[in-house]
């Protein structure tokens, strides 16, 4: 296993990493496609975690009711009514705020690299006491257009904003998407699925833990890059 010798930077992704976002999402789409006689498939959702027009739910749910007239307008309004309650309701996930306080004590740079936008993001992380840790958010309206996760210009980002390389900062991620992205921009890439990606493989992560309450900065910045 690798390990970054030099810590500099952390850099998280939001979405299912602070805040597990995605599996309230997930339900309430299950059951969107229930109440229309049909199933989605979590193998069919994870494929869009983490980036941005990967799976359309929309287009996906029109081809298995084509008789119905669905207006995407209307059936988005529905969803987020539904699940954003939830998502609002949640604290950030276990160890999270540990590690950046943790991350902070040893004067390293943090970073956000979403490919959600600034709305969204900032304003949950300034919900959750969470913004004043972060030196920079970098999210989708940061890069050009098509050039969300799993391209790796968010986190290229991220890193030429903190003025580290991308050998001196760790990735968080919990996603397929999200890691391909950071390992594409040369970042060391943990991943702390959530209970959607869990069932995914993420062999190719540098680092796999259950949760950031694992995630040891002691251990890892003693390592050397061919332990």
């Amino acid at each position: 296993m690798t390990i970054c010798p030099v810590i500099h930077a952390l850099i998280f992704d939001f979405d299912g990493t602070i805040l597990d976002t995605e599996t309230p999402e997930f339900y309430i789409w299950q059951q969107i496609y229930r109440d229309h006689g049909t199933e989605l498939a979590l193998q069919e959702w994870v494929l869009g975690v983490g980036a941005i027009g990967a799976f359309d739910p929309y287009e996906a749910l029109q081809q298995r009711a084509p008789d119905l007239v669905l207006n995407r307008d209307e059936l988005r309004a529905y969803a987020r009514a539904r699940h954003e309650p939830v998502i609002h309701a949640q604290a950030p996930r276990d160890g999270v705020v540990e590690v950046l306080q943790n991350a902070r004590a040893r004067g390293l740079r943090l970073a956000v690299a979403s490919s959600s936008m600034h709305d969204w993001v900032d304003a949950h992380l300034k919900r959750l006491g969470l913004f004043e840790y972060f030196d920079i958010v970098c999210c989708r309206d940061d890069v050009a257009p098509g050039r969300a996760k799993p391209h790796p210009d968010i986190y290229q980002a991220a890193l030429a904003a903190l003025g580290v390389r991308a050998a001196e900062a760790i990735a968080i991620e919990d996603s397929l998407n999200g890691m391909r992205a950071a390992l594409a921009a040369g970042i060391f890439t943990v991943v702390t699925p959530n209970p959607v990606t869990a069932q995914l493989d993420f062999s190719q992560a540098d680092l796999v833990l259950p949760s950031l309450t694992q995630l040891d900065l002691d251990v890892m910045s003693k390592k050397s890059p061919s332990s």
